[in-house]
């Protein structure tokens, strides 16, 4: 803008005066580029401490957010077919997850760790750290595209370097590249040596889209030593000194895992900044250990709670509240996930939170309601803003989500919008409308990796276009781009098993399932039945193809399906069957995914039973039926 201002100018200046001006000219050409191309910083300042207080500048820096563990890793692509669960996330991604917490008002997120190689990973495996001097260049680029998004975003990162426990490999598996015990990696010289190196690594990084060394980026608010390490004062001191020799930028926090603070952490004079993780079953147990710790800080070092959770939404409440009160530095839940590229979220059932809590999700929606999503992330976004001292703003309208396919069956998915509580689909039959609407209300997390939306009304035989619109209580989005035309050939009915309301008829006890999510890939809605129990759906017009998607614990074929003229007399086929397993995912006893489709052929018929064989558990049921007109 100031360049076209200049240049406008220029027009009207002396002629003699010109040769002057341009040099003018090229220089703030120059100066500019670099920010059309993202490599001016979003932020002023770096966070600094001042007492037991954190600065942005002169402002006293307070928050209120959430963990976002996969931000730079996903570890849960746990779609139907897909056998490696661990993957990089994409712009789409990490812009949705960032875009989130500015709506929420957080201006913090903590990741998780830097992931290492584990003897047992597959050739397919995205690491962090390969090795001793091993940096995989994909994973770090996408941490590049992580820092650089913070900034567009202004958001600050707490980034921690390796993990205590081996769940993305940790300090076992960095002492195992060495050939040496885990516990040894707190005082042998090497590994000490070995871990300082990863330092060195990560902070002297240039990244490459913004041009910006790691150590002299604002957008990172401080280094964590790692995630509830169980290291020594003097691991820490060691650790902790080495971060400053190269970046006195930067706070440096002790990743040590405490419920109360360590004495050695407030008396290390290279570590700024203290945490505590919490995780009691009791509420008043927290709230006495975040009091004592505060008491322990003041006047000394700034303090916040770098994990909590687990506890129901009034409890939360309260420990949110007494953050605020004892004037902490900040919190952080544990823990959200973000949109997937291929629509809908990323989920994560927690099994230490006692088969009770997913991750979260916002705005919120009618899934959590046993562990009250929606009231819970209201709150959080009120006290976000209340303690740094603002009026909670409106939410925005939500942007424009982005369709993504449309079958032949009226299946269809789409990127949702940050904020969205729900959408409509559109339909028309030429693509400048008139548009009909044909889905109202839908929601994206009700359904879990798959196609939230069939359109049931669809004529087979006809063209169609489709769109769709995002909605919050703000109001409705602009409307997506538009996809087809598309043939459609027949309908899709879909049951995602929430109930019985799709189903025509029972037989035996099959029973409704919704625990031990993490076993079945994420699956939050299952049929459970023992063998020769069975289900019938009634699918009229003529059935083409039944597809059935299911968990079993067995190598075998785990039902058959059988196709009826009539309802009462069924002939089985031979259904075609595929098995996937979870690589890397063993520590939760997943179960196998299996999916066996089939055709009636010259059987025929509009009714379709799936009978089971043996123990397993439904989470799916796809009938493409009905005849072209």
């Amino acid at each position: 803008m100031l360049l076209d201002c200049v240049l406008g100018w220029l027009r009207r200046v002396p002629v003699r005066w010109l040769p002057l001006f341009a040099m003018v000219a090229m220089s703030l050409t120059c100066t500019a580029q670099p920010q059309r191309q993202g490599g001016a910083q979003g932020f002023d300042n770096f966070i600094r401490r001042d007492g037991d207080v954190l600065k942005d500048g002169d402002r006293v820096f307070r928050f209120l957010s959430f963990n976002i563990p996969n931000l730079h890793y996903v570890e849960d692509d746990m779609r139907f077919d897909c056998r490696m669960p661990f993957r990089l996330p994409d712009q789409f991604e990490i812009d949705d997850a960032l875009g989130t917490i500015a709506q929420m008002g957080g201006q913090v997120v903590r990741t998780y760790t830097l992931s290492l190689k584990k003897p047992g990973d597959s050739a397919d495996q995205p690491r962090y750290i390969l090795g001793l001097g091993q940096f995989n260049e994909d994973a770090f680029a996408t941490l590049d595209r992580v820092i650089a998004a913070a900034h567009r975003h202004r958001i600050r990162l707490i980034l921690p370097f390796v993990d205590q426990w081996s769940w993305w490999g940790g300090t076992a598996e960095l002492a195992g590249f060495r050939g040496k015990k885990a516990d040894e990696v707190w005082t042998d010289p090497q590994l000490i040596q070995d871990f300082k190196d990863i330092i060195t690594f990560v902070l002297n990084r240039v990244n490459t889209v913004t041009g910006i060394r790691y150590r002299d980026d604002k957008a990172i608010l401080a280094w964590e030593t790692g995630n509830e390490l169980r290291s020594p004062p003097e691991w820490v001191r060691q650790i902790a000194a080495h971060i400053k020799s190269l970046d006195r930028n930067h706070l440096v926090l002790d990743g040590t895992q405490r419920e109360v603070l360590l004495q050695s952490s407030l008396d290390d004079p290279n570590i700024d900044f203290v945490t505590t993780h919490h995780y009691e079953k009791d509420p008043r147990a927290m709230i006495a250990h975040v009091c004592e710790s505060a008491k322990m800080a003041k006047g000394k070092k700034p303090y916040f709670l770098g994990e909590f959770g687990f506890l129901t939404t009034d409890a939360l409440c309260a420990v949110m509240d007494a953050v605020v009160e004892e004037n902490l530095a900040g919190a952080l839940l544990w823990s959200l996930r973000y949109r997937s590229r291929e629509g809908g979220f990323y989920w994560h059932h927690e099994p230490h939170g006692g088969d009770h809590f997913k991750a979260y999700h916002w705005p919120g929606f009618a899934i959590g309601e046993k562990y009250d999503e929606r009231r819970l992330m209201r709150l959080v976004r009120e006290r976000a803003f209340v303690i740094q001292g603002l009026t909670l703003p409106p939410l925005p309208k939500p942007a424009p989500p982005r369709l993504l396919s449309v079958t032949e069956g009226g299946q269809m998915s789409w990127q949702g919008s940050a904020g969205a509580e729900c959408y409509d689909v559109q339909r028309a039959e030429a693509s400048q409308g008139p548009w009909t609407t044909v889905g109202t209300g839908v929601c994206e997390a009700q359904v879990q990796y798959r196609s939230p939306f069939a359109d049931e009304s669809l004529r087979p035989g006809r063209r169609y276009f489709y769109r769709v619109v995002a909605r919050n209580t703000a109001g409705a989005s602009e409307p997506s781009n538009v996809v087809g035309p598309i043939r459609v050939t027949h309908r899709t009915l879909v049951d995602e098993l929430w109930n019985d309301s799709r189903i025509f008829l029972k037989e035996g006890k099959p029973a409704f399932a919704e625990n031990e999510a993490r076993k079945f890939k994420e699956d939050c809605h299952r049929l459970a039945g023992a063998a020769k129990s069975a289900v019938i759906y009634y699918a009229p017009g003529g059935i083409r193809v039944v597809r059935a998607f299911l968990f079993t614990q067995s190598d075998r074929q785990a039902v058959r399906i059988l196709f009826s003229e009539d309802g009462r007399t069924f002939e089985s086929v031979e259904a075609a069957v595929s098995s996937t397993g979870v690589q890397g995912d063993d520590a939760y006893g997943s179960w196998k995914a299996q999916l066996c489709s089939a055709s009636p052929g010259a059987t025929g018929g509009d009714y379709v039973k799936i009978e089971f064989l043996a123990e397993a558990q439904l989470s799916r049921v796809e009938v493409d039926h009905g005849r072209v007109d």
